[in-house]
């Protein structure tokens, strides 16, 4: 198991009583990011445990019987925004990493062909983060699970609206080069001036 090295663990604990600083791994599917929020865990830094949608995702279907179509969208998006408000309205101190972000709303809601909610354009507004990192695509294609598309054009499709959603949003992503888990949660360590998290022995 890997353990938290003195160095992260006095910069984690120097930030905890100060002002919320929030960042975003987002990316497209098949882009390793749930490899890297287990890494992030592993390094013991504070990150949101799942990404919020999935779990709603779970609901709707097991209810509908089938997966989401784009006139199911709108009430699942809504819950799914809920989640990541109070996510992000919970944390008041310190540094938190979020497995996604409020504008990916942006990217989902244009690949189904609907425009942002109002709530949406609120939220992104109001809730605003200090950095997003989004991962650079995978070149190889894991098996998708419940939520994510069969077709390697789509998986590309919601990648780039996701993109472009951040930049809708006002930010300026910082993109994160296809690598391990491990040397991507190096560089946004070093971007985010966090010592770098020890290697498994």
């Amino acid at each position: 198991m890997t353990s938290i090295s003195t160095a992260l663990a006095v910069a984690l604990e120097a930030a905890a009583g100060g002002d919320p600083r929030r960042y975003v791994i987002t990316g497209g599917p098949s882009s390793g990011k749930d490899d890297l929020i287990e890494a992030v865990h592993a390094a013991r830094i504070p990150c949101m445990a799942e990404e919020p949608g999935r779990e709603i995702y779970r609901k709707h279907r097991e209810r509908l019987g089938r997966h989401l179509l784009r006139e199911d969208r709108r009430e699942y998006s809504l819950e799914v925004l809920e989640a990541f408000v109070a996510e992000y309205t919970a944390h008041e101190h310190g540094i938190r990493l979020y497995n996604r972000g409020i504008p990916d709303g942006y990217g989902w809601e244009g690949f189904f062909g609907l425009k942002p909610t109002r709530e949406l354009e609120e939220a992104t507004a109001r809730y605003r983060y200090d950095a997003i990192f989004v991962l650079d695509p995978l070149d190889t294609f894991e098996e998708p699970d419940d939520i994510v598309w069969a077709k390697d054009r789509e998986i590309r499709r919601v990648h780039e609206l996701i993109v472009q959603g951040y930049y809708d949003a006002g930010y300026e992503p910082v993109f994160v080069a296809p690598d391990s888990a491990a040397s991507r949660l190096d560089f946004i360590c070093a971007n985010l001036r966090l010592p770098k998290p020890p290697r498994k022995v």
